[in-house]
């Protein structure tokens, strides 16, 4: 098996178990049982299993980071003298999102669902790791959407931005249930352009509310 391969099989069955059953809980055994290498293939990969879940949010926060800048740099160029709306900064984070995952709604979720878990289950290695390697995208995102929101404190700013994201991560992380849902009350199908079109103005409004 080339080296290559297994590494991806170890990323690919990695994210699914960690989005799944969290990080604490998911051990390198049934890391490796699900990916079908041996523990020694973890080991020299990666080291350890802290290693393991930095490289899995690299796969996605990488070029996920990448293309928001490129993204961002290309406007900037075409329209050097334009301050970006909320909104319109939301959207380049959507469309960095949707070219990662290549429209997979699978591979959204798993994302989302990892984003939370770096919150909420106490993954301080995470948090350095992500803060360092990606601190001047954040920083980027977050003087624009302080351009965008003069009138905003910086405590609040943050507390919204944060707000924001927990809606996202919920949405796009849960959108077949959700869409389901409405699907059997509503008897309509919505997209998952429909649902980013419903959700991007939602969160602009949360972040601009008086």
């Amino acid at each position: 098996m080339a080296q290559s391969d297994t590494v991806t099989r170890i990323l690919d069955a990695a994210e699914e178990l960690f989005a799944e059953q969290g990080f604490a809980e998911t051990s390198l055994r049934t890391i490796t049982a699900k990916a079908d290498v041996n523990l020694a293939a973890v080991n020299y990969h990666f080291g350890s299993k802290k290693a393991l879940i930095q490289a899995v949010f690299a796969r996605f926060v990488t070029p996920f980071s990448r293309l928001v800048e490129s993204s961002l740099d290309l406007h900037a160029k075409q329209n050097p003298d334009t301050v970006l709306t909320v909104e319109e900064i939301l959207k380049f984070v959507a469309r960095a999102i949707t070219n990662v995952t290549q429209g997979d709604r699978r591979r959204v979720a798993i994302f989302m669902r990892l984003l939370g878990l770096a919150y909420n289950q106490g993954q301080g290695h995470l948090r350095k790791f992500l803060q360092n390697e990606y601190r001047g995208m954040y920083r980027r995102v977050m003087a624009l959407i302080a351009e965008a929101t003069p009138d905003l404190q910086p405590v609040e700013r943050f507390w919204r931005f944060h707000f924001m994201l927990g809606a996202a991560a919920f949405t796009l992380s849960s959108m077949e249930n959700l869409r389901a849902i409405v699907e059997h009350d509503f008897n309509t199908e919505c997209t998952e352009e429909d649902v980013i079109n419903y959700l991007m103005p939602f969160l602009a409004a949360g972040i601009q509310a008086k």
